[in-house]
């Protein structure tokens, strides 16, 4: 047999297997493509709903003083997450309505002092507190961008957000536009993190009897919740109450959606 033709076939087998690995790859190619796209797919179907983070204002800018300073002597443990949020939960502080927005920081600060304090919790339970100027601070700590277990409805922390109004809004009670304007960004921005419509219902499971619902209830609720959703309460008041539907639909369309 001529040598060249030799070569060509002892080369055979290494060119089978080249052709296998090439097949192989683009078969792994194929295969990682198909999860990839549906991920990518729902990705920007997420992307297509979400809105923008608005201005918060971190926690250091009202903590010294609150909890930092008075407990020094514990440690407090460390924040606990849930996998996404799912819920945002509309409470008010039953607080003043009469305050300078500048006076806001040493308002929370009071409000975590008596959470901290009186109640012994190991931080402030809202995750967001809103004043009527409409700014809007980070509470809990753990990084606003994260979905931190809050303490501020009784069965469903997890998997929610709690949001503060800074007043009292009971009944006949204006509520600021730039206060529910600020409530819908932030709630538009926290539930477009996990593609959730403001306006839907999310089934959650109640872990404690004393909310609404006995431990283990799935309860539906609305994504955008009043906290008496959730528990047996007044909160967050029959006028800011009144205003949810509107700051559901506002929510909705700062996710861009229609």
């Amino acid at each position: 047999m001529p040598r060249p033709l030799l070569l060509v076939l002892a080369c055979v087998p290494g060119l089978t297997v080249a052709l296998v690995l090439v097949l192989c790859a683009n078969g792994v190619e194929r295969a990682a493509a198909g999860p990839a796209s549906t991920v990518a797919g729902a990705r920007h179907g997420l992307v297509a709903h979400t809105a923008a983070r608005p201005h918060i204002v971190p926690r250091s800018v009202w903590a010294k003083g609150a909890g930092e300073a008075n407990t020094a002597a514990r440690t407090p443990p460390a924040p606990r997450y849930d996998d996404r949020v799912l819920v945002v939960f509309v409470h008010h502080t039953d607080s003043p309505n009469g305050y300078d927005c500048s006076d806001a920081p040493r308002i929370i600060r009071y409000l975590a002092a008596g959470q901290m304090g009186a109640r012994d919790w190991d931080d402030i339970g809202y995750n967001f507190l809103v004043d009527r100027c409409g700014t809007i601070y980070e509470g809990r700590a753990g990084g606003v961008d994260r979905p931190v277990t809050g303490a501020h409805t009784q069965g469903f922390n997890h998997r929610t957000t709690g949001i503060a109004a800074l007043g009292t809004f009971t009944a006949g009670v204006p509520v600021p536009r730039a206060m529910t304007d600020a409530i819908a960004a932030l709630a538009a921005w926290k539930l477009g993190l996990a593609g959730i419509d403001p306006r839907a219902t999310v089934r959650l499971t109640s872990s404690n009897s004393l909310s609404r619902y006995a431990a283990g209830t799935a309860a539906e609720l609305p994504a955008l919740a009043g906290h008496n959703e959730g528990y047996m309460t007044t909160c967050p008041g029959a006028a800011l109450r009144a205003r949810l539907p509107e700051i559901r639909e506002r929510a909705a369309r700062l996710q861009g959606r229609t």
